[in-house]
């Protein structure tokens, strides 16, 4: 399944509400759960961005719906990548040399 990698920065709203940040992922995986996709890891970073998320989607439509839902919460402003694991890059490169 795609993986994609969220950069999370917390808005105003979200940094004020920082004590229940926890709770608010816990939420977040509930809800990919709900649109057919996985979150894999969320981790809490110093740094330009305040947290940093890996979710499985099946497609980039489900995973732009869940990162979608996260943003219209109003607690983070996400910058999200499409990641390719070894045996994907692997297939994309032997395309590319022909």
């Amino acid at each position: 399944m795609p993986t994609y990698v969220a950069l999370l920065n917390w808005t105003d709203q979200g940094i004020q509400g920082f004590k229940d940040t926890a709770k608010r992922a816990e939420a977040f995986a509930a809800a990919t759960q709900k649109l057919g996709a996985n979150l894999l890891n969320i981790w809490w970073t110093a740094g330009p961005y305040d947290l940093v998320a890996a979710v499985e989607a099946p497609d980039d439509e489900t995973a732009s719906a869940a990162l979608l839902r996260l943003g219209g919460a109003g607690n983070v402003r996400t910058t999200t990548m499409r990641a390719f694991g070894q045996e994907e890059i692997s297939r994309i490169v032997a395309k590319a040399a022909g």
